[in-house]
């Protein structure tokens, strides 16, 4: 048997046990892909994130679920990056680069704001494709009914690194009603069966903030929901930036609050600016430590 440390950090929120929970396992080079891909299923948490060596970036980070590994997952970026900061494992650095399965990515570090760090991470360039399928039965999915469906906004697959399916939401109300039924996503969702589900809508709770959301996993990861997610907070950022207010001064600045439902509420700045052929996107965020979580391995 061998014993692993896992440090449980919670991103996006201030608080312990406020955020979006994510594992990250400093011994990731000493680790086998089965080895990381049981580490993550022990953990349970949505993410386990694993940064290793990279030859062409700073460092590399590997994302798995509890049933396979992402390409990209923005909280455990937001996790991972604040347990090495705050170890010294970055040394004065504010800037580096990390490589993902979704490309070789940017991260600012500002930690001048006295016993607070904000990390900014830059995202893969956005991509949005057309969801086909039954409105009716995709509503039915997630405990609502086709009339909470908002009738002016596109249903669309997005992706800043990874895909969720964007669902446009009426009111604010309708989010207590929801209970998703995940099993029935990859029927439904024909055109990407393994995509996760992400509805959204204008009204929040906070005054401040401009758009609420949710995010169902795909049955495949072995998790439910996601408490604050950093990717598809980026893609929201991006979609409101191309079908909702197209003409704006940049950068456009957006806040994107969630978790409220399950009482871990957190929020994701979004940064959304044009370049010659879509939109930069980058969000911040922050992130807190909880404890440590010995998981044994089973050689």
């Amino acid at each position: 048997m061998k014993s692993i440390t896992v440090y449980h950090y919670d991103a996006f929120g201030k608080e312990p046990d406020k955020g979006n929970p994510a594992g990250v396992v400093l011994s990731g080079d000493e680790l086998t892909d089965v080895e990381m891909q049981e580490i993550a299923f022990k953990v349970g948490f949505n993410e386990t994130a694993f940064p290793v060596k990279s030859d062409v970036a700073d460092l590399r980070i590997r994302f798995f679920t509890p049933g396979h590994e992402m390409n990209l997952c923005g909280h455990a970026t937001m996790t991972t990056v604040y347990a090495l900061k705050s170890k010294g494992l970055l040394g004065d650095k504010k800037e580096i680069t990390i490589e993902t399965n979704a490309g070789i990515l940017p991260i600012k570090i500002n930690a001048s704001v006295k016993s607070e760090m904000f990390i900014k991470m830059k995202q893969a360039s956005p991509q949005f494709k057309e969801f086909t399928g039954s409105k009716e039965e995709l509503a039915n999915s997630i405990g609502l009914k086709e009339s909470d469906l908002h009738a002016d906004l596109p249903i669309l697959y997005g992706s800043t690194g990874t895909w969720t399916l964007l669902i446009p939401i009426k009111q604010l109300s309708a989010f207590q009603k929801m209970v998703p039924n995940n099993k029935q996503f990859p029927k439904i969702l024909k055109e990407m069966p393994k995509s996760s589900v992400h509805p959204f809508c204008l009204e929040t709770y906070d005054s401040k903030a401009d758009m609420h959301a949710r995010h169902f996993s795909s049955p495949y990861s072995g998790t439910i929901e996601d408490v604050v997610t950093g990717t598809a907070s980026g893609v929201m950022g991006a979609f409101y930036a191309k079908y909702i207010k197209n003409s704006f001064i940049e950068p456009l600045n957006l806040i994107v609050e969630q978790g409220h439902e399950v009482e871990k509420d957190g929020q994701v700045v979004v940064r959304v600016s044009k370049n010659s052929e879509s939109f930069d996107v980058q969000i911040t965020g922050n992130a807190v430590f909880v404890k440590d979580i010995q998981v044994l391995l089973e050689n």
